[in-house]
């Protein structure tokens, strides 16, 4: 394949999977997660996949919350939304 805009055949190699779902227009919604799970559930090639079959290979996706209903959830007082990050956890984690 040619080098085309970003891509250099150059530095092609073998790595783990890695996905990309983006709107490129900002808009939020179910669609944009449903199409990230499922690059996540097609990616073969995950380091530690099938690695421990009682754990999780720490894949995932990373999802923007809306301020608003941040705020409204939460039930403490947050700081501006530029100065926070949060973790999330799948679903069904039983801790």
């Amino acid at each position: 394949m040619a080098a085309a805009g970003l891509y250099d055949p150059r530095f092609e190699h073998d790595a783990c999977g890695v996905g990309f779902v983006a709107d490129l227009t900002g808009r939020g919604g179910h669609a944009v997660v449903a199409k990230a799970l499922r690059v996540l559930c097609n990616l073969e090639h995950r380091g530690a996949k099938g690695g421990d079959p009682g754990t999780g290979d720490g894949a995932g996706i990373l999802t923007q919350i809306p301020d608003e209903f941040f705020r409204a959830s939460c039930g403490f007082e947050l700081p501006v939304p530029t100065r926070r990050a949060w973790p999330s956890f799948p679903p069904n984690a039983t801790w």
